[in-house]
């Protein structure tokens, strides 16, 4: 049977813009609009969404361009990128393979029985070859073992990802009939928040939010954004000092770590917005972010731009581990 066509990545209804309403906003003077690409979603479970949706629609098209029937790529055991990657198999007629960070667990998790029902082939590999899964020696396993298919990296952030999450500032202008003052996301890979401050081009302050214990997402986005703002006078990453800003302070002790009130915000923002959030990266997020606002970081009468990128595919595979904290129901 012939594959379907991809046109639907491109040809799709803006995902959402909503504005939030709330006594802090209101009292701080800012206007918060949020961006809601975990509407936008194809394929099974519509765990093809957000930010994955953007990385992945031209990386998708380039496989099919090439002549490739498999996607392989790279995740850990509770990757939003590996069910993504599943689900596209599935919607667009893909062989897909998950190399999972890790020993094989004795149960899978709801996100590897996703993938598992999307007929991903599982290899789990031990932390220290999954470290060097990049090297040439360990690619050249992967396609003796494979054959022929199209790597996707880690996250799925490449040049073709970025392109994709440009989309994002084209749409907001579009839908907002203005450019917001600054533009905030999640970051784990640094990809969403990279195409997001190429697209701005200097015109915004892009605010990105750390969901890692990491030291090196700045140096990752400087090289992601080469060549297209690397010579630019105005990138910096300190406030007042540039365009873009990495914030390491709400990271919860890491990927994946999340305290109480971590999980008491994100009931709570449920329960006032009626938008869900997760706890890896978008409750982060939100959390940094309205905390900011009550501290004044932003001038007064600043129009924010968030995006929620998806990921709540991860809830329930949280819910299960931890024992059902987040009520986003």
């Amino acid at each position: 049977m012939r594959p379907p066509p991809l046109s639907s990545l491109f040809r799709h209804p803006p995902s959402p813009l909503v504005a939030l309403e709330s006594p802090t906003l209101r009292q701080a003077g800012i206007h918060l609009l949020v961006k809601r690409d975990d509407m936008l979603g194809i394929g099974p479970e519509l765990a093809l969404c957000g930010n994955k949706w953007r990385k992945l629609q031209y990386n998708l098209q380039a496989a099919r361009d090439e002549g490739h029937k498999t996607l392989l790529t790279f995740g850990g055991a509770y990757s939003n990128h590996i069910a993504a990657v599943a689900a596209a198999g599935v919607a667009f007629q893909f062989k897909t393979i998950g190399i999972i960070r890790g020993e094989q667990p004795a149960g899978l998790n709801p996100t590897l029985r996703f993938a598992q029902s999307c007929n991903m082939g599982l290899q789990f590999i031990s932390r220290q070859a999954f470290r060097d899964k990049g090297s040439a020696e360990s690619l050249a396993r992967l396609q003796q073992q494979y054959g022929s298919y199209y790597l996707l990296p880690e996250g799925g952030t490449n040049a073709l990802a970025l392109e994709g999450c440009r989309h994002i500032v084209e749409e907001v202008e579009q839908q907002a009939g203005q450019l917001p003052d600054y533009w905030c996301c999640s970051l784990g890979t640094g990809g969403t928040f990279a195409g997001i401050t190429s697209a701005l081009n200097g015109r915004a302050k892009a605010l990105g939010f750390s969901a890692l214990k990491s030291d090196h997402l700045k140096e990752e986005v400087e090289r992601l954004l080469k060549p297209s703002l690397a010579s630019s006078p105005l990138r910096g990453d300190k406030k007042g000092a540039g365009t873009w800003e990495i914030n390491t302070d709400f990271h919860f002790g890491g990927y994946a770590k999340f305290e109480p009130h971590l999980i008491d915000f994100i009931n709570g923002f449920y329960r006032q917005h009626g938008i869900a959030l997760d706890p890896i990266y978008t409750g982060k997020l939100f959390f940094g972010l309205f905390y900011l606002i009550e501290e004044g970081y932003f001038p007064k009468g600043s129009t924010i731009l968030a995006v929620h990128t998806g990921g709540l595919q991860g809830v329930a595979g949280f819910n299960e581990r931890f024992g059902e904290l987040l009520r986003l129901r």
